[in-house]
């Protein structure tokens, strides 16, 4: 079977490297990939955008199955243009796809079929932003959160503790324009304190397949200090759901979702992803996407047990055959970023070194993200830059070795958050 992925970051790496290990897997290409992805998968220098220019390749080469790493392609309509091409891929349509594209219609969608979430406002300007984020104050208290209506790469949410930081992240999106028009529109919603939790399956335009459960770390400084990023390390188990929770949550949340999608002509095959807040009022979703979580997808593909791909090539055909599989053990995913991260003031073409060392410590595996190759060096090339992945028997034992192997990669300024599953361990034991 010939493959296609398509990105260039540690999640497409990671689904590569999974998809590399199926024994009906014949060739394997991803589009654009990155130096890391080039030692399991022909690179193809083809942006996720270029969705013509995609079709066209998967076209000529008879690809099987197209597989969409990131939100934008799928935003885009790429997953339509390759149905009416008859080729097929595992993404949802543009359509369907708008349930990460905009955070408007996510949550006028949640509030029309009654699923969970947050009290909120829409504001098309400043003075509507300043207006709805008092009249949430004043009801709930502060904080209260801005949330870019577009794409912001996992960084266009601010949470304002009180009347001077409204003012201050008003002028990120309304004076600076940090996230271009993206940020022209927000969502402005009550906060819902709780415990963050990634609820993550794969859908095939009608049953739904839950993975193993998983928790990503937003913030870039210990302690969920400092500003949104889009993720600085994930585990998996998530170890925060309660038990039960699970069923509530595909009950209350996913089956609800899927059912309202198809009810409005938007039916959805693909990776579906609630970003849940565990409240005492019970699960409530903060945001979806409609691909996998990333760094969440790197800690769940080192653990999931046996072949990736029939999955995702039946569910593509719009009827899953088999279920996936995990393995008892856990996995720790730590992201290693650049100085400057997640600001525009990234500081690119540094030589990274260690990462041969790193991949001899047992069960890790280490991803590339934001790579480039530089006159046959590898040099840093992008915010977040590598993924440092390990398995172990417990979760403690997976930070540990992830740890250690991540000691052993430096360049100048790299970021490491120190802190990555510590709460939950303590809270264990």
């Amino acid at each position: 079977m010939k493959v296609l992925v398509i990105g260039s970051g540690g999640r497409e790496h990671a689904l590569c490297w999974k998809l590399r290990q199926s024994p009906l897997l014949d060739d394997l290409y991803c589009a654009p990939g990155n130096p890391g992805i080039a030692e399991v998968a022909d690179c193809v220098p083809i942006a996720p955008d270029e969705i013509h220019k995609l079709a066209d390749f998967a076209a000529d080469l008879h690809i099987d199955l197209t597989v969409v790493g990131p939100e934008l392609p799928l935003t885009l309509g790429i997953a339509d243009e390759f149905a009416q091409r008859g080729l097929a891929i595992f993404g949802p349509r543009q359509q369907a796809a708008e349930l990460e594209g905009s955070k408007v219609f996510a949550k006028r969608f949640m509030e029309h079929h009654n699923i969970p979430t947050a009290d909120f406002r829409i504001a098309d300007s400043r003075e509507d932003a300043h207006t709805a984020a008092h009249a949430l104050a004043a009801t709930y208290g502060w904080p209260v959160v801005l949330k870019a209506d577009g794409l912001a790469a996992g960084k266009g949410v601010l949470i304002s503790d009180d009347e001077a930081e409204l003012e201050a992240h008003l002028d990120v999106f309304y004076g600076e324009r940090r996230f271009g028009t993206a940020g022209a529109r927000l969502v402005v919603e009550r906060f819902l304190p709780g415990e963050e939790v990634s609820f993550i399956a794969l859908c095939d335009g009608h049953r739904l397949l839950p993975l193993a459960t998983s928790k990503d770390y937003k913030r870039l400084l210990d302690g969920d200090r400092g500003p949104n990023t889009g993720g600085m390390g994930a585990h998996s188990p998530g170890g925060v759901l309660p038990s039960g929770a699970g069923k509530i949550v595909l009950e209350t949340i996913l089956q609800p979702t899927v059912r309202g999608l198809a009810e409005e002509g938007r039916p959805f095959v693909g990776v579906l992803y609630a970003g849940l807040m565990l409240t005492d009022d019970g699960p409530q979703v903060l945001e979806y996407n409609v691909r996998f979580g990333d760094p969440e997808a790197q800690a769940l593909l080192t653990r999931m047990d046996g072949d990736l791909l029939p999955l995702l090539k039946s569910g593509a055909a719009g009827r899953f055959e088999g279920q996936p599989r995990f393995r008892k053990e856990a996995a720790a995913c730590l992201v290693l970023a650049s100085a400057g991260y997640p600001d525009k003031t990234v500081r690119r073409g540094l030589p990274i070194h260690g990462i041969e060392a790193a991949r001899q410590h047992a069960g890790v595996e280490v991803f590339h993200a934001g790579t480039a190759d530089k006159d046959g060096a590898l040099v840093n090339a992008g915010g977040r830059v590598l993924n440092v992945c390990a398995t172990g028997p417990t979760l403690l034992d997976a930070l540990r070795s992830a740890y250690a192997a991540a000691a052993e990669i430096q360049w100048e300024g790299r970021q490491l958050r120190g802190d990555i599953g510590r709460r939950l361990l303590q809270g264990s034991g």
